[in-house]
């Protein structure tokens, strides 16, 4: 099989969570977060603008929130399958997520995964902020992590498969080669080519004539 990149989202997709929704449980803005994520996800916000507001909601939390929130992280039922069977045929798995390093590092490494990029929380003195740090991870963000491993692994955009399930996915799902809406929202059931409404990502691997295990 020639060289081909499978590159997921990660809140809601690659795990069950939505990370900026834990956080804020830790500091008492959850249901605030909440709405604004779905509106994000549903694209009726800017999402930096809706990202910076929720991380704005942080500030005073200490550094141990991630670990305690890390606990509470769901990896979605067939993940280590996907993995297993991408590499197994020769491929790549990577994840692009508009949350944050702090809590997708660990989960990355612990599955097996190739690339990865997010969202960093700003922390001084064993503190969050409520500030960002480095480049936003959007919409456009994710396309050109898209493009740049493919470069790498010369890998054609034509054996690019992206998985996700909001709108900050459409614009990777549109420069790839097969675009893929896992249980999603409305803006990517429109433009998805297929979709998979069950929760389990082994069912990518018949999409991609590999066999489940």
């Amino acid at each position: 099989m020639p060289r081909f990149l499978v590159l997921l989202d990660v809140d809601s997709t690659l795990i069950e969570n939505e990370v900026i929704e834990l956080l804020a449980d830790e500091a008492g803005s959850a249901e605030a977060v909440r709405e604004v994520t779905f509106r994000a996800m549903n694209g009726e916000l800017d999402f930096e603008q809706s990202l910076r507001e929720r991380a704005a909601t942080l500030a005073g939390l200490d550094e141990g929130v991630f670990e305690r929130v890390g606990a509470r992280v769901e990896v979605t039922r067939g993940v280590p399958e996907l993995v297993a069977g991408v590499h197994a045929a020769g491929g790549h798995v990577a994840v692009v997520s508009g949350g944050f390093h702090e809590i997708v590092d660990p989960v990355a490494e612990r599955l097996g995964l190739d690339h990865w990029r997010a969202n960093r929380l700003e922390i001084v003195a064993g503190r969050l902020t409520g500030g960002l740090v480095g480049p936003i991870i959007d919409a456009a963000a994710k396309s050109t992590a898209l493009r740049e491993w493919a470069a790498a692994l010369d890998v054609p955009l034509s054996q690019t498969i992206a998985i996700g399930d909001g709108a900050n996915d459409l614009d990777m799902m549109s420069n790839c080669g097969l675009s893929i809406g896992f249980d999603a929202k409305a803006p990517v059931r429109d433009e998805a080519a297929v979709l998979l409404d069950e929760r389990d990502l082994s069912l990518v691997l018949p999409l991609l004539g590999l066999p489940r295990a």
